[in-house]
């Protein structure tokens, strides 16, 4: 599953419209170019991409400051906002190793209701609990990892990261119980946009071909 293509989908829709370097500077904002592969080249590959798939729809608004050549706004498609929400409920309930497609789908959680984000995490628990099952009676010999030599170690590093998921999610379930947040159709969320014309603390000061389009 690919972190980005969710994490891109989510901050045009937060926006409504918005242009490749406001997706960037959001993403940034985040720090998702340290825990995922965020960084410049892959938003606008993704947002041209998504936009030949007609998730996206691309807009060519007035010429940049900079005096080159229009610039492209985008906005999700109703295709685009069906992806979204795949995506998002895959990535919470998915015992996936790899912790960017986790990061992203925390990143847009409040996205959903209460009940059904509940009901994702509890499954995401379930599922991590089934595979943690299914693998302990085969890699951990009674004696420890040990007992494969250093090779069990792998496995023990695995079944030690699925417990801290899940004591995680468990504490991330509790909070939401008790009504930490705001979701869908409970009022305004929180948008963890950067404010137009607000510097980006966390910004890579790299440049890309198209962050002036």
């Amino acid at each position: 599953m690919s972190a980005i293509r969710l994490l891109v989908l989510g901050a045009v829709r937060q926006h409504g419209r918005a242009h490749g370097y406001q997706v960037r500077n959001d993403l940034e904002y985040w720090g998702a170019h340290e825990w995922s592969h965020a960084k410049p080249g892959s938003i606008y590959h993704a947002l041209k991409q998504m936009a030949r798939q007609s998730l996206l729809r691309a807009h060519e608004v007035a010429p940049s400051t900079a005096g080159g050549p229009p610039r492209t706004e985008y906005e999700v498609t109703d295709r685009g906002e069906d992806e979204f929400f795949r995506l998002l409920r895959e990535s919470l309930v998915s015992y996936d190793q790899k912790p960017d497609v986790r990061s992203a789908a925390i990143g847009f959680l409040v996205e959903l209701d209460r009940a059904e984000a509940l009901e994702l995490l509890r499954e995401r628990v379930r599922r991590i609990g089934a595979w943690r099952a299914s693998v302990t009676g085969h890699y951990l010999p009674p004696d420890g990892p040990g007992g494969l030599g250093h090779i069990g170690e792998i496995m023990d590093l695995w079944v030690h990261t699925a417990d801290s998921d899940v004591a995680w999610t468990q504490g991330l379930i509790a909070r939401l119980e008790a009504g930490a947040y705001t979701f869908a159709g409970e009022g305004e969320p929180f948008v963890g946009v950067l404010p137009e014309g607000r510097e980006n603390p966390y910004a890579t000061g790299e440049r890309h071909p198209e962050d002036d389009r």
